[in-house]
């Protein structure tokens, strides 16, 4: 059966809107305490606001997740603040670079990798130690469908996402043995700030038509079962949303 969350120690990337938002509420209602992180120092507060008024501590910290040094400084705060971290949810990312790579901006393709794939990495790098010395703690990355099934025109964030769950299975071989469990979880198609000129609620994307467009509350549930499985759980995995499974 499902641990509860109350009194665990969360640290979420990503968490000043969308799914990240929605992924440190949810964890909020279930009692944890929660650190999370943005560039957006207004966002942050926002939602620091929100998960107060559910009871919980929130710790805000404005961080570039692509930026190592940021990273390191982040995490740092997160665990004098929190006094560890049981589970870290790698959420934030995203992609702008929408072009064949042969017309492709080098700094935007460079810029995505970091966000999506470095930040996992140093996100990770610098809070296993203290998953280490505590005995053990979760690791959630959110994916993407994109990083099992590719399309043209995206080249940047797909091979991020693809390196974050070839990252995800790696780690999983290397840490099993302190007690940390890695997984993914691929959304499918979410409406959020990011999407909501392209994405209809409950209808399909543009492209997948078997697809549902659905709310970051259900990656959110999905988040937060995983976050609450007792010691020895999955880990190496992905968990999908999607309505077809990643390479179908």
């Amino acid at each position: 059966m499902p641990e509860t969350l109350a009194g665990r120690r969360i640290l979420v990337t990503g968490g000043g809107r969308g799914i990240g938002r929605s992924i440190a509420l949810a964890c909020a209602r279930e009692g944890a305490r929660v650190a999370i992180t943005a560039r957006s120092a207004d966002q942050l507060a926002a939602v620091a606001k929100e998960i107060q008024a559910e009871g919980s501590l929130a710790v805000p910290l404005v961080c570039d997740v692509g930026d190592v040094g940021q990273v390191e400084r982040m995490v740092g705060e997160a665990v004098a603040a929190l006094g560890g971290i049981d589970v870290l949810v790698n959420n934030a990312g995203g992609g702008t670079e929408h072009a064949p790579v042969a017309e492709s901006r080098p700094d935007l393709w460079v810029a995505c990798i970091a966000a999506n794939l470095v930040g996992t990495y140093a996100c990770t790098r610098f809070v296993l130690p203290e998953m280490i010395a505590g005995g053990g703690g979760k690791i959630i990355n959110i994916g993407s469908g994109m990083g099992h099934e590719v399309r043209a025109g995206i080249s940047s964030y797909a091979t991020a996402k693809a390196a974050v769950w070839a990252f995800t299975k790696c780690l999983s071989l290397e840490v099993w043995q302190h007690g940390i469990e890695v997984n993914e979880i691929v959304p499918g198609p979410v409406l959020t700030p990011a999407t909501e000129d392209r994405f209809t609620l409950d209808g399909p994307p543009p492209f997948a038509p078997s697809e549902r467009v659905k709310l970051p509350e259900e990656v959110a549930d999905l988040t937060v079962w995983l976050a609450s499985q007792p010691p020895g759980g999955p880990t190496g995995q992905s968990f999908s949303l999607a309505r077809r499974p990643p390479g179908g």
